[in-house]
């Protein structure tokens, strides 16, 4: 039976990258990693052929990419559609770096997007990850599902739990890979700052 696969990348770049990289680009914050990797064990033990990845990467250049709607969302509905209310960023281009789908990718100044900067230059790390329908099977070792042939991609969505083995994203144009900075701001009161500036009003 098909249902919702998900499938998670953590995403992690300074405030130093971020400024960066909008320095660069003109005020847009534009960034490039992995999106997803074929033929690897994530940490929800899930394996993506080769194959059903690159078709489906095909078909979303073709068509998504191309038509200029790649969107994704600030955190996963429970649902096949991409909502543009919750739209945060979008996916400019996508290429294969041996079995990893690379991605460049721009935040939007959107409700969403500007959520999603603030996080990111406030040293939070999330994660980039796949929406899409399809079915899985058990595979041979007893310990991994592998996903059918009918799998079809939907959308990246950035989330809050990084869950797979993964690569970090990194600024386009930035050639120096600084380590993560931590950060001790409250995700919550990052939120309700932009919230209050957005509403022009603060009652939280």
């Amino acid at each position: 039976m098909s249902k919702l696969l998900i499938d998670i990348i953590p995403f992690s770049i300074t405030p130093k990258q971020l400024n960066e990289s909008m320095s660069t680009n003109n005020g847009r914050l534009i960034v490039e990693g992995v999106l997803q990797r074929a033929e690897s064990e994530n940490q929800n033990g899930r394996v993506y052929p080769a194959g059903v990845l690159k078709r489906e990467v095909k078909t979303y250049l073709s068509k998504e990419i191309k038509e200029n709607r790649a969107y994704g969302e600030l955190d996963h509905p429970e649902s096949s559609v991409v909502e543009l209310k919750n739209t945060s960023h979008i996916i400019r281009d996508i290429w294969w770096d041996g079995n990893d789908v690379i991605g460049k990718v721009e935040v939007l100044k959107t409700p969403s997007g500007n959520i999603l900067k603030e996080l990111l230059e406030a040293g939070c790390t999330v994660g980039i990850s796949s929406r899409g329908m399809g079915s899985v099977k058990e595979s041979t070792n007893g310990r991994t599902v592998t996903v059918e042939d009918d799998f079809a991609l939907i959308c990246w969505d950035f989330v809050s739990n990084p869950s797979t083995h993964g690569a970090f994203m990194k600024p386009v144009n930035e050639s120096v890979n600084s380590k993560p900075q931590k950060s001790y701001k409250k995700i919550n009161t990052l939120i309700r700052d932009i919230i209050c500036e957005i509403d022009g009003v603060c009652t939280l």
